[in-house]
């Protein structure tokens, strides 16, 4: 049994010599292309926080937890909201449906969790009117086959106006909201027609979405940035929730097949207000297995049986769009390429279970491109890529009902070695399950 070299599950804490030296965030993230399983992670660390937020994304995010024989699948409220004693603010970094998020409210208040005390909203965070969603569909379709596959909720607008300095935020509720509005619509109706964009019925679009704005007027707004370093100068703790994985990112992800946001580590500062010297601990979660859905590169798609195999044992079809996921093998050159960019300091694996019974695992160790082997992430990944994998013998162990490391398999205890030294971070918590009880810390509990 290994001996911990330091309190993985306890959050990170600035050694603090002075009186004025604050205490820092830890930040969670998606390694891949999304679907990591962050949700049930973070619903898991919140016992040890005191604050949970939301720095990035909007409701084309659904992180499903799972306990007590119940699912739910969190779109655009932070995975913290069900252990009652903690505050969930979502950041300004986020961008809002109001219809959709009432419709996440109605559905968790239905099952007994009440919100309005425990979830804060940033007046900074942009609001997605549905006109956006209209122009969400209107490029998608001018796109035709090039098109990115998007959720069509309207994110990537909603960005573009924020970009463009034409947003809608949610402080705008509080002031001269009507004259706002209508001059947001007006000149998206204006872009629609130019596009031949007509077909569309905005009263019954505005109907829930009006209804949405009344809801989010029962919650506390707030200048998030203030609250959140309020908070760690009194000596609060607070994890930081990504939504899209980090080969999504805008800048650093499958350009152009990417979200509209910093998914990556650096987007918790500039999507919560902290600085970068507040940033602690890092959590990684990645699949034993890697995932994509919709359009874009992915150099380990498999479409064989064994991809399908991993579909259905995985059951790797979107929460929120319902769209069936891509399947492939673990690719470790996109995770050095994220373990890098994100500072990583604890690695999570889901979904182990997914593996148990193949023969033999696969693992990409290094790609060749245009004849030349390559460990490091490339610009481009759409053509002339060829992915080397390495082998490693299957555990053929159902793991679901494990609880300690002790019972783990040595071939999945080898796997887990191998992933280390290739990734250069430790693996500090392995899921078997997708229960909040099917979580194994490694290295020690707190």
């Amino acid at each position: 049994m290994r001996q911990p070299d330091e309190c993985f599950i306890r959050p990170h804490f600035v050694c603090q010599h002075d009186s004025f030296e604050p205490m820092s965030v830890d930040v969670l993230l998606g390694l891949q292309w999304g679907d990591e399983g962050k949700g049930k992670v973070v619903d898991v660390l919140t016992p040890g926080y005191d604050l949970v937020c939301r720095f990035q994304g909007g409701p084309n995010a659904g992180h499903t937890l799972e306990f007590n024989g119940q699912k739910y699948v969190l779109r655009s409220i932070p995975s913290g909201i069900f252990q009652g004693d903690k505050v969930n603010i979502i950041g300004n970094g986020v961008v809002l449906d109001p219809a959709l998020f009432k419709a996440e409210v109605d559905q968790l208040s239905a099952s007994g969790h009440p919100l309005t005390k425990r979830l804060h909203i940033s007046r900074k965070a942009h609001l997605i009117l549905p006109t956006h969603r209209l122009l969400d569909a209107a490029n998608e379709a001018k796109k035709g086959e090039g098109k990115i596959g998007t959720t069509g909720k309207g994110i990537g607008p909603t960005y573009t106006d924020k970009v463009s300095r034409n947003g809608l935020r949610v402080g705008d509720i509080e002031h001269g909201f009507e004259a706002k509005y209508k001059a947001a619509v007006a000149r998206h109706e204006e872009i629609l027609r130019q596009m031949g964009y007509t077909d569309y019925d905005l009263p019954a679009l505005e109907k829930d979405w009006f209804e949405g704005i009344e809801c989010l007027k029962q919650f506390i707004f707030i200048d998030s940035e203030h609250v959140i370093n309020q908070a760690l100068r009194d000596d609060k703790r607070v994890l930081c929730e990504g939504a899209q994985g980090t080969m999504l990112d805008i800048d650093f992800g499958s350009y152009p097949f990417v979200t509209s946001s910093n998914t990556i580590c650096a987007g918790a500062c500039t999507g919560l207000g902290v600085a970068p010297r507040a940033i602690g601990k890092v959590y990684g979660i990645f699949k034993a297995y890697c995932t994509r859905v919709g359009s874009g590169p992915f150099p380990t798609e498999l479409f064989d049986e064994v991809g399908q195999s991993m579909r259905d044992n995985g059951h790797e079809y979107g929460s929120v769009t319902g769209r069936p996921r891509r399947c492939g093998w673990v690719d470790l050159v996109a995770l050095r390429y994220a373990v890098m960019i994100n500072g990583v300091t604890d690695l999570i694996m889901m979904k182990s279970d997914v593996m148990d019974t193949f023969e033999t695992i696969k693992a990409c160790v290094a790609y060749r491109v245009d004849g030349v082997e390559t460990e490091q992430f490339p610009y481009d990944i759409t053509e002339g890529l060829e992915p080397i994998y390495a082998e490693l013998p299957g555990w053929k162990t159902d793991m679901t009902r494990m609880q300690s490391e002790d019972e783990f398999p040595e071939e999945f205890n080898n796997y887990l070695s191998f992933l280390e030294e290739e990734l250069g971070v430790r693996i500090s918590i392995v899921s078997v399950g997708p229960d909040r009880e099917q979580t194994i810390l490694r290295y020690g509990e707190a």
